[in-house]
């Protein structure tokens, strides 16, 4: 499995509205066709983190493959309003949020 950690700026109280918006996207077929097998939000003091988690390492390429799509434009445009670039100076895609894995752990089976 493959994950990818977003990290940006949420205004204050659009933690609803924006899992709304998620809610309404994760219900098409869009995170299939991604290859996203689970999305977990969190808030913290006026951050956003977006956790997403992938069957393959693909994740990357499938989604710049779904970009130009009318959902996924619309999604982002959906979420202008409550969320934006943890530094907007430096932002040209998502991929410019991401967090950096260091460390990771599992549990033996």
């Amino acid at each position: 499995m493959h994950s990818t950690l977003i990290v940006a700026r949420m205004e204050p109280g659009a933690s609803d509205d924006v899992a709304r918006i998620f809610g309404a996207f994760d219900e098409t077929e869009m995170p299939h066709l991604m290859g996203t097998r689970r999305r977990q939000l969190f808030s913290y003091r006026g951050l956003y983190f977006h956790l997403q988690d992938f069957a393959s390492d693909d994740g990357g390429r499938r989604i710049e493959d779904a970009k130009p799509d009318p959902r996924f434009v619309g999604i982002s445009e959906d979420l202008k309003p409550y969320i934006e670039a943890y530094d907007p100076a430096t932002w040209r895609s998502p991929a410019d949020a991401m967090a950096t894995r260091f460390y990771r752990w599992e549990a033996s089976a």
